[in-house]
């Protein structure tokens, strides 16, 4: 997943501190279950179940880390404009 990249315009830019602290709780809430999901799919992983079963705890893994990649850079650019 590439970083969203800023145009001039946007980088001057300064998110309302009202829309900041709700787009911060947000992001908080989606760490909080972005974490249960983490941890789920390490425990099926650990689990003895046929290969289909592994091959699913993988794909779940995977969609879990790219949501983490998005957490992060939407943690970051709340950060910058902020």
């Amino acid at each position: 997943m590439s970083s969203p990249t800023n145009t001039p315009s946007d980088t001057n830019r300064t998110i309302p501190p009202e829309i900041s602290s709700e787009i911060r709780r947000l992001i908080h809430d989606l760490s909080n279950a972005l974490e249960i999901v983490l941890q789920a799919g390490y425990l099926l992983s650990t689990a003895d179940f046929d290969p289909s079963v592994k091959e699913w705890a993988g794909l779940l893994d995977g969609g879990a880390q790219q949501a983490l990649t998005i957490h992060r850079e939407l943690r970051e650019y709340i950060r910058q404009h902020s």
